[in-house]
């Protein structure tokens, strides 16, 4: 069972996978920071002032009652909230890492080059159009004479 593990371990789709996995929280991170740093303090900006991240609707107050300022307050306190303004926030940075990595696979994919042609091993006949190997100087079906390539 050892042996298995150790192959499996070592075979590259394993590794692929950890170093996938590694790479994708970093990515993750880069992303959090791009849209909760750089994208929605502008888009807070055009809608007023408005962050994202504590908008939430009160769904039962807290016992000790009092306006609070963030969602974490509110949870604090005992409040049960309804916390859309992180929602938002998570689709949009969804949103965002789909473009990114739909970029990155188009940028792989652009890279790529073409595989060279196979050189063909058949052609048609002339005469009766059934399939002959490429070298034939005779069709083998209704025996006509075939030019030299």
């Amino acid at each position: 069972m050892w042996k298995e593990f150790k192959e499996f371990a070592i075979k590259g789709n394993a590794v692929d996978l950890a170093i996938g996995v590694v790479i994708g929280a970093a990515f993750g991170a880069v992303v959090a920071s791009l849209v909760k740093d750089i994208i929605m303090p502008p888009i807070g900006l055009i809608t007023g002032g408005l962050d994202f991240s504590n908008k939430f609707l009160l769904l039962k107050p807290a016992p000790a009652g009092g306006p609070f300022a963030t969602p974490g307050d509110a949870a604090k306190a005992g409040a049960i909230t309804w916390n859309y303004g992180s929602f938002i926030t998570v689709v949009v940075s969804f949103l965002i890492i789909t473009f990114c990595i739909f970029l990155v696979v188009k940028a792989m994919n652009a890279m790529k080059r073409p595989a060279p042609a196979a050189e063909p091993v058949s052609k048609d006949c002339p005469a009766c159009a059934m399939t002959i190997p490429i070298k034939a100087t005779r069709c083998p079906h209704c025996t006509t004479e075939l030019a030299k390539a």
